[in-house]
């Protein structure tokens, strides 16, 4: 063959690649958006930021986890839109929006008050969501938003019947406290000691609130002395917590009362900032195992967590959104199968509807490796996992002191003054 003839062949064989050059760009970038889209907004900057920020990086590792090494979810790797919320709720529903309109097909939270702010934008759309902290008013009644685990009104309950049954060595009612931050964090608890302490024989003697910005609450502490509380429950996150029980320390209340925490401050970061001799002995709740316990998922979050955040080591912040982005693969796993990826690609109402009754409503004892209790969708209940428990601040560690605690459904929209 004559080197004319090799000429034309090779221009006509480049034409074909310059002309096939787009459709295989076509099909590679096809390829690279076969992904399934979720939002998350944590509260990363802000009064809220020592959860937060914490917060943001698990859920950011795990899908990082869940991509890279499991190959994200039936072959569809997840892409996150996060966004951060800085405590603030005008930013968070703004978030949601931007969510939707950018075709995520289900979104989560840190906290409950951000979630609070979002949920009527969510509902009123069908746009599901899943409260890593969760409080009784973000799904009673049930509707398109859930909570990944107990709810503060639990932590109430279980803290109550507990101390009553095991610590409380008085004659008559024991007389509690409450100080609750300012939104569903603390008004999960006052519904819950509404709700049940009668039942339980507990006397509510005062509800005081605080913000999350607190920086002294001797005022109101002084006021509570004066009632000589056996109990004080605090229901917040850890800053205000800490303030709260080094002011009862400096007033002389503590040690002497019992204090107790709901699992928004139930952290090692309460004990950091308020100190290790201040804190020892203080009760509180939790709704995971503890860093470095026996179970199949701790080997693999730690070693993220060390090369990603080292900084977050031992927190049990970490834990919890590290199991919230499991769980979150777990719905889209089970989406997928039952309804297949098609419905998903784009997002909107349809993705949405079936990220909920064909994912969520679907999970039936997800085990989240082993990270919190099981995960299942009981009809009424949109709580995911109903288990708890009982943990005690002793030589600066927070050691769980019960087993696992099943929190009953409490049907709060059935007492008249719920909501109001």
């Amino acid at each position: 063959m004559n080197k004319s003839k090799l000429r034309v062949i090779g221009a006509i064989l480049m034409a074909l690649i310059i002309t096939m050059l787009p459709f295989l760009s076509a099909c590679d970038t096809e390829e690279q958006v076969e992904t399934i889209k979720i939002g998350i907004t944590t509260p990363s900057s802000g009064p809220a930021a020592d959860k937060g920020s914490v917060m943001g990086h698990a859920n950011l590792d795990a899908f990082e986890y869940i991509n890279e090494e499991l190959g994200g979810v039936a072959g569809h790797p997840i892409e996150v839109v996060w966004l951060d919320n800085g405590y603030d709720a005008t930013k968070a529903v703004t978030n949601v929006q931007l969510f939707m309109d950018e075709g995520c097909v289900m979104y989560a939270t840190a906290s409950s008050a951000m979630m609070t702010a979002t949920m009527e934008t969510a509902n009123r759309a069908g746009f599901p969501g899943l409260a890593c902290f969760n409080a009784p008013n973000l799904h009673r009644p049930p509707q398109h938003i859930y909570g990944q685990m107990t709810d503060y009104g639990d932590d109430w309950t279980a803290f109550a019947k507990y101390y009553v049954e095991n610590i409380w060595e008085g004659e008559g009612k024991p007389r509690m406290a409450l100080h609750l931050l300012n939104n569903s964090t603390g008004y999960g608890a006052r519904d819950a000691a509404m709700a049940k302490a009668e039942e339980l024989g507990i006397e509510i003697i005062s509800i005081d609130e605080h913000a999350a910005t607190t920086m002294s609450e001797i005022e109101s502490l002084t006021r509570i002395k004066a009632l000589n509380p056996d109990v004080l429950y605090i229901s917040s996150t850890p800053a205000p917590t800490a303030v709260i029980i080094k002011n009862a320390y400096e007033l002389g209340m503590y040690p002497g009362i019992t204090i107790a925490c709901g699992h928004a401050g139930m952290t090692k970061e309460l004990v950091n900032i308020a100190g290790a001799d201040i804190t020892e002995g203080v009760y509180g709740v939790f709704p995971t195992v503890s860093w470095g316990d026996d179970v199949p998922g701790m080997e693999k979050m730690i070693e993220y967590c060390l090369e990603l955040h080292p900084e977050d080591e031992g927190n049990g912040d970490y834990i919890t959104s590290w199991a919230q982005s499991l769980i979150i693969a777990e719905i889209l796993r089970l989406t997928v199968e039952n309804a297949g990826y098609e419905v998903l690609a784009e997002g909107g109402p349809e993705a949405w509807a079936a990220v909920e009754y064909q994912g969520i409503q679907q999970l039936d004892g997800y085990d989240v490796e082993g990270l919190h209790g099981p995960v299942s969708y009981v009809p009424g209940d949109n709580r995911l996992s109903k288990s708890l428990r009982i943990f005690q601040v002793q030589s600066g560690e927070i050691v769980p002191i019960t087993g696992w605690i099943e929190a009953p459904l409490i049907k709060y929209e059935e007492y008249e003054w719920f909501g109001n």
